[in-house]
């Protein structure tokens, strides 16, 4: 019989490709990875692993286990869910969520659950969206409230159904006395300015340099803020300027001193959606809001 553990972590190594990496996802030791893997193969009594180098890579045979892996871990967790829930919505339910969306849709989701779903519970984690999702997929929380942006498109990972919540563009947020405030702002014009982006390796991060590219130049990245209201402070106090979500004037509100401006070069969007494993009548109803 093969264990079910030892197979969730052949399939996070199959996505994420060395023993390091699931070791990190996971909160395990490499070595324990290693040692849980080695148990595997021996079970499976084919080779699942082969070296390439100084990494080593799934065999043929390894990556058929997988698919197999995926189909059983993804039923038994829906054998799972489906035990503990009832036709009635019923908590608690684990939403990991990006800031700006819980504000604008989560919470207002939670206060009409309250009325509508009174045994539904929901507990909020404040996640950027590759860490939800991430999450999701480890089985840390049931829903996922996650955004791409069009100018880096991803996939649903595997066993993740995508529901679609919205699309924002991005707008320029610039100091109103700047001289390009005026109207659509054309990126090539702002070549020589600083610019405030988020964290180094986030989305944010990537879109704002790929926005760039496009206009044919790399941005000076002087400073780094995640926090949007921070970000446009930054902006007033005349810091640099920066690539914002409309959403983020609803939400967070936009200061005196500071503009939001659309871009002419290119457009770029924001496309939220709601990211689940499993539909259970807890997790659809609260999808049902989210959706409303």
């Amino acid at each position: 019989m093969l264990d079910l553990v030892r197979l969730h972590l052949l399939c996070e190594f199959a996505e994420h490709g060395t023993m390091t990496a699931v070791a990190e996802v996971l909160g395990l030791t490499s070595s324990a990875v290693s040692q849980h893997l080695a148990v595997l193969e021996r079970e499976a009594r084919v080779p699942l692993f082969e070296r390439a180098g100084r990494r080593v890579r799934l065999t043929a045979e390894g990556w058929r286990l997988v698919g197999h892996a995926r189909v059983v871990l993804d039923a038994l967790d829906a054998a799972e869910e489906d035990l503990r829930s009832a036709a009635t919505p019923r908590g608690p339910v684990r939403v990991a969520c990006f800031a700006t969306a819980a504000v604008a849709r989560l919470l207002p989701a939670i206060a009409t659950a309250k009325a509508r779903h009174p045994e539904l519970r929901v507990i909020v984690h404040e996640l950027e969206p590759r860490e939800a999702v991430e999450a999701l997929r480890a089985g840390r929380c049931d829903l996922a409230v996650a955004f791409t942006y069009s100018l880096i498109p991803e996939e649903a990972p595997p066993g993740v159904t995508r529901r679609f919540l919205g699309v924002e563009p991005m707008l320029m947020a610039l100091p109103a006395g700047h001289q390009a405030a005026g109207g659509e702002v054309d990126l090539r014009v702002l070549r020589e300015e600083p610019w405030i982006a988020g964290s180094e390796g986030t989305s944010d991060h990537e879109m704002l340099d790929r926005a760039c590219a496009l206009a044919g130049f790399r941005p000076n990245v002087v400073h780094t803020a995640d926090d949007y209201a921070l970000v446009l402070r930054m902006v007033r106090e005349g810091l640099g300027v920066a690539l914002v979500p409309e959403l983020v004037a609803t939400v967070v509100g936009v200061p005196a001193g500071v503009v939001l401006r659309p871009i002419s070069t290119i457009e770029i969007t924001r496309t939220t959606y709601a990211c689940l494993r499993t539909a259970t009548p807890a997790v659809s109803a609260l999808l049902d809001l989210l959706l409303e």
